[in-house]
């Protein structure tokens, strides 16, 4: 598995570098493991994550059912008896469905950045936030912390080039947002609807995306030309018919996967594949997801 980069100051004490099944700050030796009633656990006012899946939390539910909690949640006091939850909302979730009374715990004190960046870097690291609500966490952190893109980046394991991108899609317009969140659309498609200045020319790319299937390079084309295609078959090859289309799914895929832009250059006998990047920062992201 590969290791995560800097998860911030102090950090490598609360969660792992090395995660197995579970991402969670780490179960040392010496934790007392307390049992506490659910209704006593109030959620994670930080918790960048908004969509649960049902059909996933009833099946984590049907597990829990068999096999109990694995792993302990953890959280601090409030006092009064009452806990907040810092990680593990699936799980208290899912245990609530399955009709648990308690569940296993581990009571750690935090200040309240690290609570929202323990909830941050759990969700990331389990790749359970969609791209909008990671881009807002990102800028949950830096907004109420006073930090640095380079910092932010520290801080979850990501280069600043990711960081940056990604609270770049937060400037996409609602039906744009909600088609990225919802998964109708990716990361690099966003990007190339914010190349377009023009509000209704975004309506028409966003449209056009899901309606007519348009991959990332076809999307990218699309807006350089600033315009609707005027032909089914440049609307397919989002270029003007007169230009050859060399459509290869795979080269899509890799563009959306390392979030750069992606040329294939063919030859009688294979090619070339070309990565476009902008600056240093944006290396060395692409550079890690190929190395990931």
């Amino acid at each position: 598995m590969s290791k995560n980069r800097g998860l911030g100051r102090g950090f490598d004490s609360l969660i792992p570098t090395e995660l197995d099944v579970e991402v969670s700050p780490t179960v040392q030796s010496n934790d007392s493991v307390l049992q506490i009633e659910v209704g006593k656990i109030s959620p994670n006012p930080h918790q960048p994550r908004t969509h649960f899946d049902e059909a996933d939390l009833r099946d984590l539910a049907d597990s829990i059912k068999k096999h109990g909690i694995l792993q302990p949640l953890v959280v601090s006091a409030l006092g009064d008896g009452r806990y907040e939850l810092i990680a593990g909302e699936r799980r208290l979730r899912a245990s609530k469905l399955a009709g648990l009374e308690k569940v296993p715990v581990i009571v750690r004190s935090f200040d309240q950045q690290q609570k929202l960046e323990l909830a941050l870097i759990e969700n990331i690291q389990r790749s359970n936030l969609n791209p909008i609500e990671a881009a807002i966490a990102y800028k949950k952190l830096g907004a109420e912390f006073n930090l640095t893109l380079d910092q932010i980046g520290e801080r979850v394991g990501k280069a600043k080039s990711t960081i940056s991108n990604a609270m770049r899609l937060l400037q996409l317009p609602k039906d744009a947002l909600e088609a990225v969140a919802k998964g109708q659309i990716s990361e690099a498609h966003g990007r190339a609807i914010l190349a377009v200045e023009d509000p209704q020319r975004q309506q028409e790319l966003l449209g056009a995306i899901v309606n007519q299937g348009l991959n990332v390079r076809q999307a990218e084309e699309f807006a350089r030309q600033g315009r609707q295609p005027s032909s089914e078959n440049e609307a397919r090859s989002g270029r003007p018919s007169k230009a050859p289309a060399h459509d290869n799914p795979l080269v899509d895929s890799l563009a959306s996967y390392l979030e750069a832009r992606v040329q294939l250059q063919t030859k009688a006998n294979g090619g070339r594949i070309v990565i476009e990047y902008s600056d240093d920062d944006e290396l060395k992201s692409i550079v890690d997801r190929i190395r990931s």
